[in-house]
């Protein structure tokens, strides 16, 4: 259906250039608004659209129309979508369309096509006119009839490759032989097939052009070997099999037409040669890899004609970027050539050209890579140097080089095995003589071509020493040595500890050892290190030279440090590294975060072994820090947090590390006590410089801080200590920051709630009264009373509890912390009650989102709420029916039968939870007692017995319904249980004699007990204390 230029065209038009041309982000909102509600409203509002696309006023219009169109189809196709089928009439629309429309306009189209193929051609199979439509399409388009059509066959040729791109992935990968798509057979049958005859006339006519002039031939060669390409990529259709060594023998005449001489600056047209040419070489690794049975006839030609390109590697440094991934590509098709059986054959007499001529030459340093080191060095580590610091090095998929491809052609030559060699019979018995796991110890052994070429071949290269200085000509060819060693790894691997030893000591040992050695090997040497830790603290501190940067160096050291330590491979000595590492820190800012990343994981893999020197360390690293961190900055740079998480953990490695003993004369003891002084005092000064010395401090590191503070907490072993620190100061900013903290849910670090409970423990037994209690601000500050320390700290755990399920454990376990181990008087007993007030609140907010299914969260949650109710009853109850009608029973009946639940599954280990799952059943039933007493009579009595069992039945069917998914292991938990078995604090109620109330309660109460409680409680009762059997019998 063609709409016309009617009134709604024109206003939807309209709409779309002030979407266009407005300068304010107001009108383009208010022209989006009025574009959906056009959506909804117009019955034909997508034909208006793509009309306008087709013959809009101008270019940006039409741009515009199809952007918002295929925004619109995105949203409302597929599952969720209002449109459930997409037209024919449309259909055949955006098909004409797409066949006239213009680059920019058609780039907008084909991802509006792609939406619709995928829905109704791909999914669904039901657009089957779509292939004959297409097919007659590309027939009568220009390049193809050689009329003078209208349509464009690079158009014609970009929708049929949008259809074909889909089937490049298997759609059923579940199957474990999935059948070649039905859609894809016809495609190859009616349009592929031809098109091989028609791609073998234009590669003849291709080839005679010399000037690279005719783009439109040019752009349909590579679309076409694009179209190949998806359609062989998984799936090889039956029509296609026949016709491989038609076009792969046209493919191969396209690379060997292609030059390699850099002198030339390249065409737009030769640009797109390059294209096919490198679309060919994907084209050859798919057919080695996935479709042998068809394509071993071709492996000679193809392994020819990748040999020809791999020999111009001497070059690499001069060519342009797609000129090197053509070399890099030729490079992985002879890796696959050799992982199947016909590879050896084939290449095994070119072993010594390919490794003389191509692969080393790859390898050795270049022009490229000394104008990279100096003007990218990231770049060049991020290529040539990978490490486990992923934020400054490491292979990444967009960096395809030849020489990554090379390292790995030779790795898979050098694995690879010769044929078989007899052996005489004295060589035999020497054989069989070595020990155990040794290889060659048996006759017609089968040696890799490692030990018979590679080795051979690197050991020509004379390594750099004292003695033999090289000149810029052989250290290249050295560079190329050492990352020949690094590709060789999986081979070097499987040698004896000996040898490799022996390797490394004479190849690249003596490097360190020769004076002004070329920086780029010193480089190379630290990522191919494997065993040495002793040399890699000389490459750290490595200084510029006069007109080289050795940060490179400084770099790949950090990472070949790294490597190391998480290989298990310590260092002779830790101080020597801890001190090249500080001394490093804060003269470059683009290391520093690099160092403090190493430094990190020299205190994780030194541990007990660097405890000792953590309080050196702790000092020097905060008074450098001191000079660089601005508190006025609410952002810190990467650097700074690096430093910051390594502080927090040094001062988490020197606590483990407490000796057993605590006899104050031991010298072990005394020595840790005072290193625990020094950093302490160290620690103070940051926090006191980051948060003290401005009037806002920065919400930055909160976690990384509440490490800090948590250790300052703990090294506070008297009240001076404590003044001395600045604690109390110090607990104010940090619980007001706490407060407003939104960052927990990224960083995850329970040690957060460390700090919270040994705050909790070391104010109360200082009294600190900002703790409590904070005091009116002075005038002319506002008349409004800050919160005090629990008050902030509660307003954070009440977010926990709600927010954060991962944390949500820990929160609970901090309520009764916060409610009982202070000592509240009765001046203050109100910020205890607004406590209990949100904590409760948030536990049974969170409870009811998880009542419906059994996790390991009930009990603490409701815990929490216990605690809660024990310190104010009234206004608990009062919460829980606010939250929700019936909640206070509710509560009541979960937490009886989720211990219920326990008790019968295993008894809880935890004494201090039973204490208060006793302590709140008694206040409960005292509550019900009591009200009972003052109203009353048997039809109250009655009503309250069936409210009472009404819930309890409500309950056992949800309960039962629990049971059977945690039988059938359906439940996610919702946070780890590593923190299941503590004990919680219940301060001031550890005083209570449960037994003794719970003993007084039946002697006043008993039988009134037995008609109110269910018998399930009274069940659980009587199996934690069978003594009491005889109230209830």
């Amino acid at each position: 259906m063609l709409v016309a230029d009617d009134n709604d065209s024109v206003q939807i038009g309209g709409l779309l250039d002030q979407t266009l041309n407005s300068i304010d982000g107001v009108s383009v909102h208010e022209a989006t608004e009025a574009l959906d509600r056009l959506s909804t409203e117009l019955p034909h509002f997508p034909y208006r659209l793509l009309s306008i696309a087709s013959g809009g006023e101008n270019p940006s219009q039409r741009v515009a129309a199809a952007t918002y169109l295929k925004n619109f189809t995105r949203r409302n196709t597929g599952a969720g979508g209002i449109i459930s089928e997409v037209s024919k009439e449309f259909k055949d629309q955006l098909l004409r369309a797409l066949l006239h429309a213009e680059p920019a306009l058609l780039k907008v189209l084909l991802e509006l096509f792609h939406i619709v193929v995928v829905s109704e051609f791909v999914k669904k199979d039901a657009w089957p006119e779509l292939v004959l439509e297409l097919r007659s399409a590309i027939e009568k388009s220009s390049l193809i009839s050689c009329l003078d059509s209208s349509w464009s066959t690079v158009n014609a040729l970009m929708v049929l490759l949008t259809v074909v791109k889909p089937f490049q992935y298997f759609l059923q990968p579940k199957l474990v032989k999935e059948p070649v798509p039905q859609q894809l057979e016809s495609i190859t049958n009616e349009i592929l097939v031809p098109l091989v005859s028609v791609f073998h006339r234009l590669v003849d006519k291709a080839l005679t052009t010399h000037e690279w002039g005719e783009l439109e031939m040019e752009k349909t060669l590579h679309i076409i070997s694009k179209c190949l390409y998806f359609s062989v990529k998984s799936h090889m259709p039956s029509a296609l099999s026949p016709l491989l060594g038609s076009f792969c023998r046209d493919m191969i005449r396209i690379l060997d037409s292609l030059s390699f001489d850099w002198s030339v600056t390249p065409s737009d047209g030769y640009l797109l040669r390059l294209k096919t040419g490198k679309r060919s070489l994907l084209l050859f690794g798919t057919l080695v890899s996935r479709h042998r049975k068809y394509s071993d006839k071709l492996v000679p030609e193809i392994v020819k004609c990748s040999m020809k390109i791999v020999k111009h590697s001497s070059n690499i440094s001069k060519l342009g970027s797609l000129t090197e991934r053509i070399i890099s590509l030729a490079f992985d098709v002879i890796s696959r050539v050799m992982e199947i059986g016909p590879g050896w054959r084939l290449l095994s007499p070119h072993f010594s050209l390919l490794l003389d001529s191509a692969i080393f030459p790859a390898l050795a340093l270049n022009e490229r890579d000394i104008s990279e080191w100096e003007e990218d060095a990231d770049e060049f580590i991020r290529k040539n140097l990978p490490s486990e610091l992923e934020e400054i090095s490491g292979w990444r998929e967009d960096l395809f080089t030849a020489r990554k491809s090379a390292m790995n052609l030779l790795g898979v030559i050098a694995m690879s095995k010769g044929p078989p060699v007899s052996t005489t019979n004295k060589a035999s018995s020497a054989a069989s003589k070595r020990k155990k796991g040794e290889k060659n110890r048996i006759n017609n052994q089968r040696r890799s071509m490692g030990d018979l070429l590679v080795l051979p071949f690197l050991s020509k290269f004379s390594v750099p020493s004292k003695s033999n200085i090289l000149d810029a000509n052989t250290s290249a060819a050295y560079f190329g040595v050492l990352m020949a060693y690094g590709g060789l790894q999986e081979f070097i691997q499987e040698q004896n500890p000996e040898y490799v030893a022996s390797l490394v000591r004479t190849r690249v040992l003596p490097i360190y050892s020769t004076s002004d050695c070329s920086p780029y090997l010193v480089a190379s040497a630290n990522w191919v290190l494997g065993e040495l830790a002793s040399c890699l603290p000389e490459a750290l501190a490595m200084p510029d030279q006069e007109e080289i940067s050795c940060y490179p160096v400084r770099v790949s050291a950090a990472g070949g440090i790294c490597s190391l330590l998480e290989n298990e491979y310590p260092p002779p000595e830790w101080l020597p590294l801890l001190q090249i590492i500080i001394g490093r820190i804060g003269k470059e800012d683009e290391e520093d975060s690099i160092l403090f990343q190493l430094l990190k994981s020299v205190v994780e893999s030194g541990s007990q072994d660097i405890a000792m020197h953590i309080p050196y360390i702790v000092s020097s690293l905060v008074s450098n820090m001191l000079n660089f961190i601005d508190p006025s900055e609410d952002q810190w740079s990467q650097a700074t947090v690096g430093g910051l998480e390594t502080l927090a953990a040094m001062s988490q490695t020197h606590e483990i590390s407490k000796p057993e003993t605590d006899e104050e004369e031991n010298q072990a003891t005394e020595t840790w006590l005072t290193g625990q002084g020094t950093i302490s005092k160290a620690l103070s000064a940051l926090l006191q410089h980051a948060w003290l010395a401005t009037d806002v401090p920065p919400t930055s590191c909160i976690d990384h801080f509440s490490k800090m503070l948590w250790f300052i907490a703990l090294a506070s072993t008297n009240c001076n200590v404590a003044v001395e620190l600045r604690l109390a100061d110090l607990l104010v900013v940090w619980a007001d920051l706490l407060a407003s903290w939104n960052g927990w849910e990224e960083s995850e670090d329970l040690s957060v709630f460390d700090c919270i409970e040994e705050v909790v423990s070391i104010s109360t037994k200082y009294d600190f009264r900002s703790f409590l209690y904070r005091d009116m601000p002075s005038p002319p500050a506002m008349p409004v009373r800050p919160r005090s320390v629990v008050e902030s700290i509660g307003s954070f755990v009440s977010k926990a509890i709600l927010e954060y399920p991962s944390a949500t454990r820990r929160a609970c376990s901090c309520v009764h912390t916060l409610l009982h181990v202070p000592d509240y008087s009765s001046d203050i007993e109100g910020v205890r009650k607004s406590l209990a007030v949100v904590f409760s609140e948030a536990a049974f907010s969170h409870f009811l989102q998880l009542r419906e299914k059994p996790c390991s969260l009930w009990r603490p949650l409701l815990l929490a709420i216990s605690s809660c109710y024990i310190s104010h009853p009234d206004v608990v109850e009062c919460v829980l029916e606010k939250v929700v009608s019936g909640g206070f029973e509710l509560w009541v009946s979960s937490l009886a039968f989720s211990y219920s639940l326990t008790l019968d599954a295993s008894p809880p280990s935890i004494a201090s939870e039973v204490k208060l799952y006793v302590l709140t059943l008694v206040k409960v039933i005292e509550l019900l007692l009591d009200v009972r007493q003052g109203n009353a009579t048997d039809d109250l009595d009655s009503e309250s017995d069936d409210e009472c069992e009404e819930t309890e039945e409500e309950f056992l069917e949800r309960y039962a319904k629990a049971a059977a998914e945690l039988e059938d292991s359906e439940v996610i938990e919702e946070a780890d249980e590593e923190d299941d078995e503590r004990e919680i604090d219940l301060g001031h109620l550890n005083e209570i004699d449960t037994q003794k109330l719970v003993l007084s309660l039946m002697e006043r109460h008993h039988q009134k007990v037995v008609k109110l409680v269910p018998s399930e409680v009274i069940s659980t009762f009587l199996n934690a204390f069978p003594a009491y059997t005889g109230f209830f019998t």
